[in-house]
């Protein structure tokens, strides 16, 4: 280690006109980062979490529902650039629905929320540097969404990334921006503090925020949640679904041993010697769906009594520096989860709600269903399944990236008669294609065509 890694740190951040807040909560994760704290939650630490309430067992008067609803503000993270697909800008950006994307579905779903309630319901984007000015430019068309004294956005912050051996910012002239990283989503409660969004929010009147990821669509507005969060008076609440076999990896809900606090443990925080049992479905039947609840009032008085800096656990996260080069150095990327702060609230809350809440797009396979007819768009633009979402699985090699899936799938085929499609090899789809049952296509060892109207079936096409 170098004495002045941390110093070193402070000023770039500081010099690239980073909030002051941030600096303090980097500073606070690099203490714990350089004394060797991981993060990690040993299984022996944890028990399973038990006794979650359902959504659908609820009893919510109606009229403290639309009251609820209306103390509500709609958070959508979206700094995610969809590099994991091969893009550059706002991942929100990607059509999704015909031609509509991601942010007018989620546009579209808050209006009429609104219409139906009669709830202000002011949509609020964190963005990033890199996605900021292509979502407000997309959303311009929107003017109805503007709710007076909120902004449309916040930005969330960034920080160095450190090298592994030493940790000091790296340096690499190659692509300066390469030098810096997100904080991970945890810099929600940071950058809400630091943008003076937060308070925005508790000045128009705001009591509640419902918070989800813009990649899902299936976090609709829901005055029935709204309305059991009021009612219980917790400061926090998350919503979890029942783990299946695909949610084996990924952040779940344990209750921590020592105290009986809910925690979050993500995949970063498991112990090798763990994963067997934190991949166990039946011992942590629960995941996080990241679709939580604030008590706006709540988050604030944690704030002030620290200073800004919530004092959420570590992630620590190797890469190199360039994500691109395996070759280029090894760094430490610090970061935190929002789902954490749950431990931080006394007297949070968990609610299990139907996978319907949870409809996330990491890769080209889900893009595919749900860009499907798997589902219909109903009058409130909620995504509701005509079937169950079959398991697609797209040859890495030809369509991981959006150019090259859309390239290759100009036309969607219709999935409602699948239960799964594997698609190995480079095939183009023509229209009107239709996936019936357990369907496979082979690689044919050179580019290949499934020609219009053509059925895909389990030993190819029929």
């Amino acid at each position: 280690m170098t004495a002045d890694g941390l110093a070193r740190a402070r000023r770039k951040m500081t010099e690239a006109g980073v909030a002051a807040t941030a600096v303090d909560v980097f500073a606070r994760f690099y203490g714990l980062l350089e004394s060797g704290e991981t993060g990690v939650i040993a299984e022996s630490d944890v028990e399973p979490l038990t006794d979650v309430p359902h959504l659908d067992a609820l009893t919510v008067d109606d009229d403290a529902a639309l009251e609820a609803l209306a103390a509500t503000a709609v958070i959508k993270l979206n700094g995610g650039l969809g590099t994991s697909m091969g893009m550059d800008r706002a991942k929100s950006l990607l059509r999704v629905r015909g031609d509509r994307t991601f942010l007018d579905v989620i546009a579209q779903q808050v209006l009429a929320a609104r219409a139906a309630t009669g709830a202000r319901l002011p949509l609020l984007l964190m963005n990033s540097f890199r996605t900021q000015e292509d979502t407000l430019a997309a959303l311009a068309g929107y003017d109805e969404l503007r709710v007076d004294g909120l902004p449309l956005d916040f930005l969330q912050n960034r920080e160095p990334k450190l090298l592994v051996d030493d940790l000091t910012p790296v340096e690499w002239p190659a692509d300066p921006s390469l030098e810096w990283c997100p904080p991970g989503h945890g810099d929600l409660y940071t950058a809400l503090h630091a943008s003076g969004a937060l308070q925005a929010l508790l000045d128009a009147g705001f009591r509640y925020a419902t918070v989800s990821n813009s990649d899902n669509l299936g976090a609709v507005p829901d005055a029935r949640i709204a309305g059991w969060f009021a009612a219980s008076g917790a400061p926090f609440a998350a919503e979890v679904a029942r783990r299946t076999p695909a949610d084996r990896k990924g952040g779940h809900l344990v209750r921590r041993a020592a105290d009986g606090r809910i925690v979050l443990r993500e995949t970063a925080q498991t112990l090798p010697e763990d994963a067997d049992a934190a991949a166990d479905i039946a011992r942590h039947p629960y995941f996080n769906t990241n679709n939580l609840w604030l008590d706006l009032h709540a988050l604030a008085a944690e704030l002030d009594r620290t200073g800004g800096v919530l004092e959420l656990p570590l992630i620590r996260n190797e890469k190199t520096v360039d994500p691109t080069d395996s070759s280029s150095p090894t760094v430490v990327q610090i970061e935190s989860a929002m789902g954490a702060a749950i431990e931080v609230f006394d007297g949070a809350a968990v609610l299990e709600v139907d996978r319907s809440r949870f409809l996330p797009v990491k890769t080209t396979n889900d893009l595919l269903v749900l860009r499907s007819d798997v589902y219909a768009v109903d009058d409130a633009h909620r995504l509701v399944a005509q079937v169950d979402a079959p398991l697609v699985t797209l040859d890495s090699g030809h369509y991981k990236t959006i150019d090259a899936f859309e390239a290759r799938l100009p036309h969607t085929p219709s999935l409602r008669a699948a239960s799964s499609l594997t698609v190995e090899g480079d095939w183009t789809f023509g229209r009107d294609v239709v996936v019936e049952g357990q369907a496979r296509l082979a690689d044919q060892g050179a580019p290949a065509a499934v020609p219009d109207g053509a059925r895909v079936v389990a030993d190819g096409i029929a």
